[in-house]
């Protein structure tokens, strides 16, 4: 059930219906708007207890909510959520994020920052760790890969996105990143998922490679039972029959997601194309589709990357991609 509160409704009057659902054995998840608050209420919820709780002080309606993702569907906020990472309001501006796929040395991290910065983007991304399908390959420099992409974010004024893949890094993540990301190969990493949920970072969540829009709008709803409300989605593509790319970048995904969830929604089309000839046009289809913004992969040398290179645009290739955006992005 959600439960939309009135526009003046004081937290006070909030947490008195949270204690008294509470006191009836049921769990309250209250979602702060900018104009109005709303309480996802979780639970075995009957039409009479929707009724009782229409009549209640400072209720503007109750609903049920028949899917079985509740904080994030349109009813539980029929308006499109923003979310805040430093200075950056995802969901209102049509945000850029750029950076190699993986952090390798400070020199390749300031220089990249400087570039992307300049070209235009609105924040700064990089590996640290990096969950390989080979376990032979580069795995990232872990904590030493988060103080330089801290570095690099906190000298160009970039907000920093990284990923986390174990419950136990998520702590010292969160303490150089400002936002936590879930890679596709986590997204159903339920324990992942609680354990982000119960910080104050804002979450990037990834698409799984053979998940549902569904199954990722229920990965998204663990997180916000937590009681993080912060999260965006991103699709990066997901594995079809298809060869000649990486992945196929669903763009029917990201219209759906806007209209059955308020979550922002991103595109990722340098994973999902894994040629950079595509990532221009890609993300030209992924905005018109209605998403929020894009990740985009950028190394000052793509030939030498230690990870994703050939998807990878250069300090150049960026540059003249923010530009050929540049009417999409308003």
């Amino acid at each position: 059930m959600i439960i939309v509160m009135e526009p003046n409704s004081t937290l006070a009057e909030i947490k008195s219906i949270c204690e008294k659902l509470a006191g009836m054995n049921f769990s309250c998840h209250v979602i702060s708007g900018v104009n109005q608050s709303v309480i996802g209420v979780i639970g075995e919820i009957t039409d009479e207890l929707c009724e009782k709780a229409q009549l209640w002080p400072k209720v503007e309606k109750a609903l049920r909510v028949g899917k079985p993702f509740k904080l994030v569907s349109r009813e539980c906020q029929p308006k499109g959520s923003i979310v805040k990472v430093g200075k950056v309001n995802i969901g209102k501006d049509k945000v850029v994020i750029a950076g190699p796929c993986a952090v390798e040395t400070e020199d390749q991290m300031l220089k990249t920052a400087a570039a992307v910065k300049k070209a235009g983007a609105s924040m700064l991304r990089g590996g640290a760790f990096k969950p390989r399908t080979s376990p032979y390959a580069f795995q990232g420099l872990k904590r030493k890969g988060l103080e330089l992409l801290y570095e690099a974010g906190n000298l160009y004024d970039l907000p920093v996105v990284t990923e986390v893949v174990d419950p136990r890094d998520v702590e010292i993540v969160a303490q150089y990143a400002d936002m936590l990301q879930i890679g596709a190969r986590n997204m159903q990493n339920f324990s992942l998922l609680q354990e982000v949920g119960q910080t104050s970072k804002p979450i990037l969540l990834k698409r799984g490679l053979s998940s549902t829009v569904q199954e990722w709008l229920m990965a998204a709803e663990y997180i916000m039972a937590e009681g993080n409300s912060q999260v965006v989605l991103c699709e990066r593509g997901i594995r079809t029959f298809e060869p000649w790319t990486r992945n196929t970048l669903d763009v029917s995904a990201i219209a759906l997601a806007k209209e059955v969830s308020h979550l922002p929604v991103l595109a990722d089309p340098s994973h999902a194309s894994g040629k950079k000839s595509l990532v221009e046009p890609l993300a030209k289809a992924a905005l018109a589709a209605g998403a929020d913004g894009l990740i985009i992969e950028v190394h000052p040398n793509p030939d030498q990357a230690l990870s994703d290179g050939p998807q990878s645009l250069d300090f150049n290739e960026f540059t003249s991609f923010m530009a050929a955006l540049g009417g999409e992005r308003k």
